[in-house]
């Protein structure tokens, strides 16, 4: 089985065979919506990033209940979709990118299983998982979308956008990206031992372009509905493959 982390309209039964909500008891508390089903022939789990009516800000998303119901329904990888903005000018609105890198600006969240005896020092120089990332930088180009890789993204802890100034200390540090719901997913999946890559939709150009409106909510929405066919047809379309490198009989 392969998690899918998002929505994006891809627990849609026109696309999900067998389409069935589940719900399991975890040690942190209750997860987000889950719909099982096949999506191309491979059996994924879906999960709701932010609930089934949105109602979860970036802080208050239940990381670690989510994480842990894909890992028990057995997920043996987690592809995420998460909208962004772009700190640069060659990764434009519309496009997607694929992060190798994360630089984490969170303060709030709890990003690890570890519990009061059990300390989880987890190596994470590399976040992402390079076989993920490969095989859907493979079908976006043969889809012919736009797209970038091996970026690095920022994740703020939001709800609020960036001020003008941190949206240029960001673009100082050579970020590409900036999101707020990365950071503790990749964390999490990592302890885990769950490879994870996650597809950012650039939404918008943050705050930092002179010429150019700052980001708003309806800019972010819009962009993500007029893009929302693209990212199912790239997840569509990559599974088989995600499918026969990360179950290996």
């Amino acid at each position: 089985m392969i998690g899918i982390i998002g929505g994006s309209g891809l627990e849609d039964p026109k696309i999900m065979a067998g389409a069935k909500e589940v719900t399991l008891s975890t040690p942190y508390g209750k997860h987000c919506l889950i719909v099982t089903g096949k999506i191309n022939g491979v059996e994924v789990s879906v999960l709701s990033r932010h609930g089934a009516h949105h109602e979860y800000s970036p802080s208050t998303v239940p990381y670690k209940a989510n994480i842990y119901a894909l890992h028990k329904l057995g997920c043996s990888a987690i592809i995420a979709a998460s909208a962004c903005g772009s700190l640069k000018e060659e990764i434009a609105p519309g496009s997607f990118s694929f992060p190798s890198q994360f630089i984490d600006r969170t303060t709030k969240r709890d990003q690890s299983y570890t519990e009061h005896g059990k300390v989880i020092h987890e190596p994470i120089g590399e976040p992402f998982s390079s076989e993920l990332r490969g095989v859907l930088e493979k079908k976006c180009k043969a889809l012919g979308f736009d797209f970038t890789a091996e970026t690095t993204v920022v994740t703020i802890e939001g709800p609020r956008f960036s001020t003008k100034a941190g949206s240029e200390l960001f673009r100082s540090w050579g970020c590409d990206l900036i999101n707020m719901t990365t950071v503790p997913e990749a964390c999490l999946a990592k302890e885990l031992k769950t490879p994870y890559q996650v597809i950012n939709l650039v939404t918008d150009y943050d705050c930092w372009r002179e010429d150019t409106a700052h980001v708003t909510i309806e800019q972010v929405m819009k962009i993500m509905k007029e893009n929302s066919q693209k990212v199912k047809k790239l997840i569509s379309e990559a599974l088989p493959e995600v499918n026969k490198k990360f179950n290996k009989k």
